[in-house]
């Protein structure tokens, strides 16, 4: 189910729009979804940051992150054969 929203813009920003998309294109509803998308990532990311910065990991890694890096399994010592 789709919600219709009513947003009011200020002239220079509804030039711009109209520029980018303009109102008789079916892609300005589509363009201000990707807008209205990208916005709300960035304000998730920028939330979960304060998060971190105010209650930051203090347990040890469970693992080596070097193990998984291009390239670690060649810088590993070889198996002896028997």
């Amino acid at each position: 189910m789709a919600k219709q929203v009513i947003v009011e813009l200020d002239d220079a920003l509804a030039r711009e729009l109209e520029r980018v998309a303009p109102a008789r294109s079916r892609s300005r509803s589509a363009f201000v979804r990707r807008a209205l998308r990208r916005a709300l990532d960035v304000a998730a990311e920028e939330r979960m940051a304060e998060a971190y910065k105010a209650q930051p990991d203090v347990e040890p890694a469970h693992f080596d992150p070097r193990i998984w890096e291009p390239g670690a399994a060649s810088r590993r010592s070889p198996r002896r054969r028997r």
